[in-house]
């Protein structure tokens, strides 16, 4: 799965002209960082998130990516801004992965709250279709609460949510969600649910998407 970065090796650079460090599990990256470059946090010296995010760009993919960032500039707990990740690609200038990064700094969403939804919102983006809003919370006419969904194109009354396996094996998530879809489905929303099958062979979730927009614009 291109967002399971578990078993992936430790990464860890230092100012160019010392030693990067090499073993088993690390990777050392020599690198030309500027004092605005650096940090210091827990009485370690690290990368600020700004050029942390950019130093990804040559390491991960681009829904990875995509998914980091938009957890640097969460608004619930923003670690960094989306004009500071601006700036800091801008300073990158052409370093490796730059054409990534500048692929991915339009992507990113501060509403998004799990790297799934960020893989899912990149995928969608990807095959041309519009961006839709992500955890949206749904009313009904009487302006009763109804639900939160992950993504959604509230014009149209079109709902996504992911399902990781919690949902399928905790009996009382299982219970919530059939409630829930079954109260989207009143109000005449088109809800989808989908899975990590889905995100990782897209092709028939994007056609049935692209259709249902179709069917209600």
């Amino acid at each position: 799965m291109p967002l399971d970065l578990q078993d992936s090796p430790l990464h860890v650079s230092v100012p160019r002209g010392r030693r990067a460090p090499h073993r088993h599990g690390v990777i050392g990256h020599q690198a030309t960082l500027s004092a605005d470059d650096v940090d210091n946090r827990f009485g370690f010296g690290v990368t600020t998130p700004e050029r942390t995010w950019c130093d990804l760009g040559a390491v991960l993919s681009l829904a990875p990516l995509v998914a980091v960032g938009d957890r640097l500039i969460h608004r619930a707990l923003p670690l960094t801004h989306l004009d500071r990740l601006a700036r800091a690609v801008d300073d990158y200038g052409a370093g490796r992965g730059a054409r990534l990064l500048r692929k991915a700094l339009p992507m990113l969403d501060d509403g998004s709250e799990s790297p799934m939804e960020s893989w899912q919102q990149v995928i969608i983006i990807l095959a041309g279709l519009p961006a839709p809003v992500t955890n949206y919370d749904v009313f009904d006419e009487r302006g009763v609460f109804v639900a939160r969904v992950d993504l959604a194109y509230p014009e149209l009354k079109i709902s996504m949510d992911y399902e990781g396996d919690h949902h399928r094996t905790d009996k009382r998530q299982w219970r919530r969600d059939i409630a829930r879809f079954r109260r989207l489905k009143a109000i005449d929303w088109d809800a989808k649910r989908y899975t990590a099958d889905d995100l990782a062979a897209p092709d028939e979730f994007i056609a049935e998407l692209a259709a249902s927009i179709r069917a209600r614009s």
